[in-house]
């Protein structure tokens, strides 16, 4: 089963491993997102080059297609993808947001982005799709409501939330593979009394790692730091936590710094699509007319970048006329740049030099 030992500790930020029976991944780790089975324009060779160590799916979509059931006859996920690194799977939470199904004490309904079927998502049959993909990370399925939403709002998916975690935490323990580790997940918006509530019922509960949910939906940056810290400081420090849905650098960095410890988000690749890179002098949009003639790499303090080998200008054109290899490219160093940030701030933490790390990660990013 799932363990987490830390390593260092440097203020309110920490360095760990987190071991399971498929192996062990250091953290704080950013997860790229590959919601079908596939992070966008990459392979799973891909990621072991770039050095992923774990990827996110959408439970919700695979679900959908091509099935859970068909995946787990294929060997499931991990077989599936042919992608030896761990796998943690969403619960189809965040589409109880997005697609504003009808919701009440069973579970969610909504109409499938496909075909418009009708399917309903309860607690247990999140669990159960999970398994099936064989996943060795599950999330129980939330209430996931947008910021602003009036606090009767918040307070009803803050209770929905942990009668569905109860009920998904028994049926993981009845039908899961005992591989597969269970995240439980916080929510409360940016009240920190219902923050405080939400992390109490999840933690008694009992998980093998915890999530926080419901922030970066809405809310704007510096409304999230005071919530996020009152819930990580209510969650047991042997167990992760995870910061569901964040990747930019800064604000991960202000995450780390509060003691969170895994990051997802489609961030990455998003930019990519348009056109954006990350560097150490900040976003870099290369459609701007002043990259045409710039002879340089993405990010020459990138070392070992797989972009590094192609200019400015020339992936500036490959983007202007459309060139599908530009998205794959950008992606491939927005996600080398990420994981550099990741292990540049777990050294940091491990040589105690933590705050003037996340001074000049500030410097660029909060300009």
């Amino acid at each position: 089963m799932l363990s987490f030992s830390e390593t260092a500790r440097c203020g309110g930020a920490r360095a760990g491993e987190v071991t399971t029976p498929r192996g062990s991944f250091a953290t704080p780790v950013f997860m790229p997102v590959g919601t079908r089975g596939a992070v966008r324009t990459l392979s799973s060779a891909d990621l072991e080059d770039l050095g992923a160590a774990v990827v996110l799916a959408n439970t919700y979509h695979l679900m959908l297609r091509p099935g859970a059931e068909l995946i787990s006859e294929r060997g499931g996920l991990h077989r599936f993808m042919d992608w030896s690194g761990h796998v943690l799977t969403d619960s189809g939470g965040y589409q109880v947001m997005s697609l504003e199904p009808k919701l009440d004490d069973t579970g969610a309904t909504f109409r499938s982005t496909y075909d418009g079927s009708t399917h309903t998502l309860t607690p247990e049959r999140a669990v159960e799709v999970q398994a099936l993909l064989g996943s060795d990370i599950a999330m129980v399925l939330d209430v996931c409501p947008p910021l602003p939403s009036p606090r009767t709002v918040i307070e009803s998916a803050v209770e929905r939330t942990a009668a569905w975690a109860a009920r998904a935490r028994a049926a993981h323990r009845s039908i899961a593979p005992p591989a597969q580790a269970q995240f439980g997940i916080v929510q409360g918006g940016v009240d920190l009394d219902l923050r405080r509530a939400s992390a109490a019922r999840t933690r008694e509960i009992g998980f093998d790692g915890y999530a926080i949910g419901g922030l970066s939906v809405g809310e704007e940056r510096y409304e999230r730091l005071e919530p996020l810290q009152a819930t990580t400081e209510m969650l047991p420090a042997d167990r992760p936590r995870y910061l569901m849905g964040v990747g930019d650098p800064l604000s991960i960095i202000e995450a780390v710094g509060v003691g969170v410890d895994m990051f997802d988000c489609v961030l990455p690749t998003r930019l990519a699509r348009h056109g954006t890179v990350l560097t150490a002098e900040g976003r870099l949009n290369l459609t701007n007319a002043r990259f045409a003639r710039d002879d340089g790499p993405l990010d020459p303090s990138l070392v070992n970048d797989p972009a590094g080998r192609w200019s400015r200008a020339y992936l500036r054109h490959l983007l202007m006329v459309g060139e599908t290899a530009a998205t794959r490219i950008l992606t491939l160093h927005n996600l080398a740049w990420l994981f550099d940030l990741m292990e540049a701030t777990r050294r940091a933490i491990d040589e105690g030099r933590f705050e003037t790390h996340a001074e000049a990660v500030r410097a660029v990013w909060e300009r």
